[in-house]
């Protein structure tokens, strides 16, 4: 079976003028911002959708920013990111939403629903109903163009940051919990770019740091 395909999305559009698929990328990386990414489909789009799209830990990360330029010359996107401070100061789930508010700020048609990847609205009440379902990122069009958009996107800033904090390895780690990342807030202590307060919650209890 090939993925992703429309068929959800077909069945929305019976009752919606469009769909907006979400997917969000960095929830459980130790440093960066959060990011959601955002698709706009509407019916005329649904004969075109482009080959190469599949959700973006599918696709091999050098080929991510070209299969992100077929996404947006397939039609609208955004792309929200919520800073560290954010997280650390209201949580994640706050800090997702407010993300995914950024996200579709300009995508924003009459009688539209979102598609959201997952097993739960962590969205909340947005003023538009939102579809839930799991692993639409991987099965579904409009979501997997929003997951490639939102990780090129974070991706990048990660390697920019990346440049002034070179030990941490963000240019190939993206702020996740690699072996070599861990290693080195153990050895040189965290940045202003990681979230503080969730070191010691996953490292103690994971590997017994701090």
């Amino acid at each position: 079976m090939t993925f992703p395909s429309l068929d959800l999305e077909k069945e929305l559009l019976d009752s919606f003028d469009a769909v907006i698929g979400i997917d969000e990328v960095g929830r459980g990386a130790l440093a960066g911002p959060v990011g959601v990414g955002a698709f706009l489909l509407t019916r005329e789009m649904l004969d075109s959708l482009p080959a190469s799209i599949r959700d973006s830990k599918l696709i091999a990360e050098k080929k991510r920013a070209e299969v992100a330029e077929a996404v947006m010359g397939w039609g609208e996107s955004g792309v929200g990111l919520c800073p560290v401070s954010t997280i650390e100061e209201k949580g994640i789930s706050f800090a997702l939403k407010t993300a995914a508010l950024e996200a579709i700020e300009n995508l924003s048609p009459q009688n539209a629903v979102v598609l959201l990847d997952g097993s739960h609205n962590w969205l909340g009440e947005i003023g538009v109903k939102v579809v839930v379902q799991t692993k639409a990122d991987r099965d579904c069009g409009s979501v997997a163009a929003a997951s490639v958009v939102a990780k090129v996107k974070r991706d990048a800033l990660m390697a920019e940051l990346s440049k002034d904090f070179p030990d941490y390895g963000w240019d190939s780690n993206k702020g996740y919990s690699s072996n070599s990342h861990i290693e080195a807030i153990q050895r040189l202590g965290p940045t202003k770019h990681h979230r503080t307060s969730w070191l010691e919650k996953i490292l103690s209890k994971d590997l017994g740091l701090f």
